[in-house]
């Protein structure tokens, strides 16, 4: 592995025998301390991820969604902690829309991390629910000082914090959002924190949380009803995978974007020998075009795996994905649309101890403070993954009550030979599935430690040929794809924020080396 500084960063990489890597540097040391406690990787996972609820609160919230996937030290699953449309949702609710709406109660499906923040300490964890979210309670009763980057996407969602009079009371104290180093409170968090980890999530899906949060949809004319949060369960799922030069790739099954990551590498994989004997223009190129039909795929046939017409085994498949490979052009830019396969805003923790046992876990109020809706006197801020249905007639994606829609979250993870390598994520939307491929590309084929596979500038796919790359893009690398077809934006670096956030953990015989993405406030911690 490849330890030179080949782009410009503070950053090197952390390693230890006990790791944990998020988005905030408060979430980081809320995981380690569970470690120190004589906690496991689920521990320090799940503290991370209460703690990130409070601390940045800008990419999620009590009420948001989760995914996860844990190696226990012998074997890897996943779980689909995501939440289902209110079974009240019918298709003539939004006649005369084109979209689903962003905000409102009509954008919020049952909000699912709770029920995986329990699921994942009931089967893997050492320590009590209690124990896991002292933290994050903490940081909500006592406060804590608000960081830079989480301060300015706070301060850019004033305005859809200001429709809702909880979320107004309970985010923007003094009429504004905090600024950087400021200190915040908000009691009401602390208090649901504490009742979520004293009842093992009862009172959140079937108590008096459970209550509130079906009062305020009644009252704002939503739909949501206590059968919706009593029926709600987590499911392991598993994951599905694919080979690339050695190692596999491991993702969430749909209705998570994941299979798109696994659908470039496959793309690449049938279409040349390795990325890394490729030209540094021709390598861009390939994984360009790869991932655009990739989501071509996705965005067609991916849903909720119970409404697909067409299986993850299909579009995995290794004739399909070479049916894909030819039609790319590497000389020339293309705008691809689904093929015909066989019937058949955001935070992330990376945790690993000295056990062996590695987590990947990611969870998401979707488009920053996601619906814009706090339940009052609870701090539950409500996701808006609803937004993420189709009104297209016959689309497996179409909304329906009882339904689990697309969803961009999608933790990441790589064994080889049936052993763990990395546990990974890339925050950010449609960039998620992007960011994954970018990462295995770099870990895998340029054999970059995690840092520095990190630090790499990125590019991100728009839309038909538009294609944005980062500031720090080699000037001769853009022409060469621009003289390929493709319509290229080079971004200043005030918007590295669109290009995700990644946190890596690389598994070593003596332990772990992690990395932190500087496009975020958090930090890598180890032990």
């Amino acid at each position: 592995m490849d330890f030179s500084t080949c782009y410009p960063s503070q950053r090197t990489p952390v390693m230890g025998r006990n790791v944990v890597s998020t988005s905030q540097p408060l979430a980081a040391q809320a995981g380690l301390r569970m470690l120190l406690s004589g906690g496991n990787a689920v521990d320090a996972a799940v503290a991370a991820a209460m703690a990130l609820t409070v601390v940045e609160p800008t990419g999620n919230g009590i009420g948001s969604d989760l995914f996860a996937i844990v190696w226990d030290g012998t074997q890897l699953d996943g779980l689909n902690a995501s939440g289902r449309a209110p079974a009240a949702i019918k298709l003539d609710q939004f006649r005369g829309m084109t979209s689903m709406p962003n905000h409102g109660w009509q954008s919020v499906t049952v909000p699912g991390a709770v029920s995986g923040w329990v699921e994942l300490t009931r089967r893997y964890g050492r320590l009590q629910l209690h124990q896991i979210a002292a933290p994050a309670i903490s940081y909500a009763s006592d406060g804590f000082l608000v960081s830079p980057i989480i301060a300015d996407a706070w301060a850019a969602s004033e305005a859809l914090l200001s429709q809702n009079d909880a979320a107004s009371a309970g985010f923007l104290p003094g009429g504004r959002a905090p600024k950087p180093g400021e200190l915040f409170r908000f009691a009401d968090q602390a208090r649901t924190l504490e009742r979520i980890a004293l009842s093992a999530g009862e009172d959140f899906y079937r108590g008096d949380l459970a209550a509130a949060m079906v009062a305020d949809s009644e009252r704002s004319g939503g739909l949501l009803t206590r059968e919706d949060l009593s029926e709600h369960r987590a499911d392991w799922v598993g994951t599905v995978s694919t080979d690339y030069h050695g190692i596999e790739l491991h993702e969430i099954p749909p209705n998570g974007q994941g299979i798109a990551s696994l659908l470039a590498l496959g793309i690449m994989r049938h279409h040349t020998g390795s990325s890394s004997s490729l030209s540094t223009v021709d390598n861009f190129h390939l994984q360009i075009e790869a991932m655009k039909l990739a989501f071509a795929d996705l965005y067609r046939y991916c849903a909720d795996p119970d409404h697909m017409d067409v299986s993850s085994t299909s579009l995995l498949d290794d004739e399909y994905l070479a049916e894909r490979a030819s039609l790319i052009d590497m000389s020339s830019a293309s705008e691809p649309v689904f093929g015909r396969p066989r019937s058949g805003g955001t935070v992330y923790v990376t945790a690993a101890d000295e056990s062996g046992m590695m987590v990947s876990l990611i969870q998401s109020n979707y488009m920053g403070f996601g619906s814009g809706i706090v339940v009052p006197e609870t701090g539950i801020s409500l996701q808006n993954r609803g937004s993420g249905f189709v009104l297209d007639a016959g689309h497996p994606n179409l909304v329906a009550g009882g339904k689990r829609p697309l969803n961009t979250i999608i933790p990441g993870f790589l064994t080889r030979e049936g052993s763990p390598l990395m546990s990974f994520g890339v925050m950010g939307g449609v960039m998620q599935a992007q960011g994954h491929l970018q990462m295995v590309v770099r870990t895998v084929d340029q054999d970059e430690n995690p840092q520095t596979a990190s630090d790499a500038p990125r590019w991100r796919i728009v839309e038909g040929r538009e294609v944005a790359v980062e500031h720090g893009f080699a000037p001769d690398v853009v022409e060469a794809l621009r003289d390929r077809g493709h319509k290229i934006t080079q971004m200043p670096p005030e918007e590295a924020k669109s290009f995700g956030g990644a946190q890596l953990v690389w598994k070593t015989d003596g332990g772990y080396i992690a990395g932190s993405d500087h496009r975020k406030d958090g930090q890598a911690v180890a032990f």
